[in-house]
């Protein structure tokens, strides 16, 4: 699944493999932010793995004791991030990167610890071996890991998730959705594990399926733009533009910076003849990227609407 086009984004807590040793991505760009758990306190050595989609390369970062990171000499355009830290569950957003003139503020990322972990060495030693062959694409190599820490370590059910995560990649949707269900067994309300199983439909072109599984988390309660935004843009595979719009404008709300929603808003504008909204919403796409590919087919939507 990429990350291009009308094509589903992967849910928010997939690993984003990176390429180390490109430095297409360097640039005069700069972001910085803080790490939270959820009573406000600074989560020390958390790893942030920075991808620049247009160059297609990134590197990775950790937070430091007082929750704070920061990534210098980044070239603009869009930039998804990564949160992970063993006890946590991962977190993933989408920034605009500006090389020139105001930067953004300070970003506060706040992790949910998971409940029912016991962290310890081996562990964390495991753990890395078994994302380093995740990261490398020897997915099997990477069950084997992971399956072997649950065996020794049952109360450690959250890495059913990983282990989804390699069959996803190798495009085994029943595996994969066989242990995303065991996420749910034992937490019923894992809103990261039903999007899964929804992504998994939605890549074999079940849509109808995939929706009703996207609908058993409650809008209201969905604060992550890139699982409003992956949501959104089945819909509007599906057709269902009225409903797509809510939940891309729901993604811009929370992350006013996230270019691919404000695309999708002035496309889905753009397809319910809505003109004015449409020519607003890439407008302002033009304000946040001016130099993409994607800026100069916005400019060709533009010059359309505007005759």
């Amino acid at each position: 699944m990429k990350r291009t086009g009308f094509i589903l984004f992967l849910c928010v807590f997939f690993l984003v493999s990176l390429s180390l040793t490109a430095q297409t991505y360097k640039g005069k760009g700069r972001i910085t932010g803080f790490v939270f758990d959820q009573d406000g306190n600074p989560i020390e050595g958390v790893n942030i793995k920075l991808f620049s989609m247009r160059a297609g390369a990134g590197f990775e970062i950790k937070s430091e004791k007082d929750g704070r990171w920061t990534a210098a000499w980044l070239r603009g355009g869009g930039w998804n991030l990564d949160f992970e830290k063993f006890g946590y569950e991962p977190k993933m957003i989408s920034v605009s990167i500006q090389e020139m003139g105001k930067r953004l503020p300070p970003i506060e990322i706040r992790m949910k610890k998971v409940e029912g972990m016991v962290v310890t060495d081996d562990l964390k030693a495991e753990l890395v071996k078994g994302n380093e062959f995740f990261n490398a694409g020897q997915f099997q190599e990477a069950i084997g890991v992971y399956t072997k820490m649950l065996e020794e370590n049952p109360d450690i059910y959250i890495l059913n998730k990983n282990i989804g995560n390699c069959y996803f990649e190798m495009e085994d949707y029943a595996q994969a959705m066989t242990f995303y269900q065991k996420i749910l067994d034992q937490d019923p309300d894992n809103g990261a594990a039903k999007i899964a199983i929804g992504n998994c439909y939605a890549n074999q072109g079940e849509n109808e399926t995939a929706l009703e599984w996207y609908n058993k988390v409650e809008f209201d309660s969905i604060q992550d733009a890139t699982v409003l935004y992956n949501t959104g843009t089945v819909l509007y595979n599906s057709g269902n533009y009225s409903e797509a719009l809510r939940y891309y404008q729901r993604s811009v709300e929370i992350q006013s910076d996230n270019l691919d929603g404000i695309y999708q808003l002035g496309l889905c504008y753009l397809t319910m003849g809505n003109k004015d909204e449409s020519i607003k919403n890439f407008e302002k796409y033009l304000e946040m990227d001016a130099d993409s590919d994607r800026a100069n087919q916005v400019r060709g939507f533009l010059d359309y609407l505007r005759r």
